[in-house]
C-alpha cells in the first residue's frame, strides 16, 4: 500500500479514535492532556524533513533560483489571497475566519513532495518549492496574517515570526546539519519520514478531541469553502506553471506545492497564538484542511500518473550551465 493510502488510513483511524476516545474511558483522555505539546511535534515533523533534505537539493535552489522563488511567490500570493477571499464571500465570524486565513498564509506541506513523485512530476522542484517556503516562513508568513487579518485579532507579529523561527526553521537546519554525519544519517533516515507522518496524525487527533462539540457543528458551507481554496491553490499553481512556462513535470509539482499547505503548522500556530477556548474552533478548518488536501492531492496525483509528461526537462536543464554560473 502506498504512503499517501496509508497516512489517509492514519488520519481516519487516529482522529476516530480521538473522536470516540470519550466512550472509551470517560476519565482519561491523553488527547487533551498531551495539547500543551504540539509545538515540540511540529519541531520534531521539521527536524524530520531537515534529515531528509539532500544537499543536491539545496544546490539546485543556487542553480534555478528564479524558478524556485516564482514558485515560492505563488504559493505565499495565491494561498493568502484565496483563504481571505473565500473566507470575506463566506461571512464567517471572526473566529472561523482565523482559521481559514491561517489555511492560506502557512508554507507548503512535506506531503506534496510524495505525490508529486506519483503524479510523474519533478520531485526535485517540489524539494526545492517546500524547502524555500520553510526557510522564508518567518517572514512570508507573518506578513501574510497581518496583511489578511482583522485588526481585532491583535496579531503578535513578532511572536509568529519566533515561533516559526524556533519550531520551523531551526530544526529543519539541525535535522539536516546531524544528517551530514553517516553515523547519525544511516538511523536518521529511516526514521524521519515515518515520525513525521505519526506526528501530524497526533497534532490533528489532539484538535479533534479539543473540538469534538464545535465539529459536529461544521457547516456544509465551511467545508465547501475550504474545498474552494484547495482546489484554487491547484488551479493557481497550474496555470501559474503554464504562465512561467515550465516543463509539465515542475507544473505538476508547482500544482500541487500550492495546493496543499502544511495546516499541521497552521492548526499549532492558532492554538499558540489564541490560547483562549473562545478560539478553539479556529483550528477546526486547519485540521480539516489537512485531511481535504491529502485526499484531493491523492486523487490528482493517481490521475496524472496515468498520463505521460510531454516535456521531460528538469529542474538541472533549465538552471544555468557551468559556463554561465562560473
Amino acid at each position: 500500500m502506498s504512503q499517501q493510502r496509508l497516512v489517509l488510513l492514519g488520519l481516519l483511524a487516529s482522529s476516530g479514535l480521538a473522536w470516540f476516545w470519550p466512550a472509551i474511558s470517560p476519565g482519561f483522555d491523553p488527547f487533551k492532556m498531551t495539547e500543551p505539546y504540539v509545538g515540540w511535534g511540529i519541531a520534531v515533523i521539521m527536524f524530520a524533513i531537515g534529515c531528509l533534505l539532500l544537499p543536491e537539493e539545496l544546490k539546485l535552489v543556487g542553480k534555478a533560483w528564479p524558478h524556485v522563488i516564482a514558485g515560492t511567490i505563488v504559493q505565499y500570493t495565491a494561498m493568502p489571497a484565496l483563504a481571505f477571499g473565500v473566507a470575506e464571500v463566506a461571512g464567517f465570524d471572526p473566529i472561523l475566519k482565523v482559521g481559514v486565513v491561517m489555511v492560506g498564509c502557512v508554507p507548503g506541506a512535506m506531503a506534496s513532495n510524495v505525490l508529486t513523485i506519483l503524479a510523474r512530476g519533478n520531485a526535485s522542484y517540489s524539494v526545492c518549492l517546500t524547502t524555500m517556503s520553510t526557510l522564508l516562513s518567518p517572514i512570508a508568513v507573518p506578513l501574510a496574517l497581518w496583511l489578511t487579518l482583522d485588526a481585532q485579532h491583535e496579531l503578535n507579529v513578532r511572536k509568529v515570526s519566533e515561533q516559526l523561527l524556533g519550531q520551523v526553521v531551526i530544526p529543519v537546519i539541525a535535522g539536516f546539519v546531524l544528517c551530514r554525519f553517516a553515523a547519525f544519517r544511516a538511523v536518521a533516515t529511516r526514521v524521519a519520514g515515518p515520525l513525521a507522518n505519526v506526528m501530524i496524525l497526533w497534532i490533528i487527533a489532539v484538535v479533534v478531541a479539543l473540538n469534538r462539540d464545535r465539529l459536529e457543528a461544521a457547516t456544509p458551507l465551511l467545508l465547501a469553502a475550504l474545498l474552494v481554496i484547495n482546489v484554487g491553490g491547484y488551479l493557481a499553481g497550474y496555470f501559474a506553471g503554464r504562465g512561467l512556462r515550465l516543463p509539465e513535470g515542475m507544473t505538476r509539482a508547482l500544482t500541487l506545492e500550492v495546493g496543499m499547505q502544511n495546516c499541521g503548522l497552521g492548526t499549532v500556530l492558532v492554538l499558540q497564538l489564541y490560547p483562549s477556548s473562545e478560539y478553539a474552533a479556529a483550528a477546526i478548518p486547519t485540521a480539516a484542511y489537512t485531511f481535504g488536501c491529502m485526499l484531493t492531492g491523492t486523487i490528482l496525483a493517481n490521475w496524472w500518473s496515468t498520463r505521460p509528461i510531454d516535456d521531460p526537462r528538469t529542474l538541472i536543464e533549465l538552471g544555468p550551465s557551468e559556463d554561465e554560473s562560473a
